[in-house]
């Protein structure tokens, strides 16, 4: 991977656009925006880029299919393409399930991408979801999240946290896998 330069401390990262990912409920929209601070940066939350009627499909309980995804996938690329042209790095909260969608990042990006799972148990994930409120993603579309999700592969840029952790715990394990890994 490619080094880069982190604004706020000038140590090498790894990544261009860090994209913090996993089935709602993990706490993508909790350590992003976290993380960007720490880089000093932008945060792109990719829900606030789904379409009218994406959103009203989810709250429906109808989980969202390939088709719906693509525009939202490119959207979430062009705002990190932007934000990094801005500060030489990024940070997006999206779930980026399939390998396909974590490749079409990559590809409207065209820059060194890094993906940091979220990773918890259903029991877990389904007692945050039932916390929730006022938000369109609904607990009934955790199980099929939990069955699109593909696991980083070992040739991705990938790191897989523990999503039980404190967010300051999960921030730092971040951190330090992106200056390692720039080494």
């Amino acid at each position: 991977m490619s080094k880069l330069l982190c604004t706020d401390d000038k140590k090498a990262i790894a990544a261009s656009a860090i994209i913090i990912m996993g089935v709602s409920g993990c706490g993508k929209s909790t350590l992003a925006p976290l993380l960007a601070k720490q880089l000093d940066c932008a945060f792109i939350e990719a829900d606030a880029l789904h379409d009218a009627d994406c959103i009203a499909k989810m709250r429906a309980g109808q989980p969202l299919t390939d088709t719906d995804r693509w525009p939202w996938l490119d959207r979430i690329g062009m705002a990190l393409s932007q934000a990094t042209a801005e500060k030489g790095v990024a940070v997006a909260a999206c779930s980026a399930l399939k390998q396909v969608y974590r490749d079409r990042l990559r590809s409207v990006l065209n820059l060194p991408t890094a993906f940091i799972l979220l990773d918890a148990p259903h029991a877990e994930l389904a007692q945050r979801l039932a916390q929730r409120v006022e938000h369109f993603m609904p607990a009934s579309l955790l199980a099929s999240q939990l069955s699109t999700l593909e696991r980083p592969l070992a040739n991705e840029a990938a790191l897989i946290l523990d999503a039980s952790l404190a967010p300051e715990v999960l921030c730092k394990a971040s951190l330090d896998w992106l200056h390692t890994s720039s080494q």
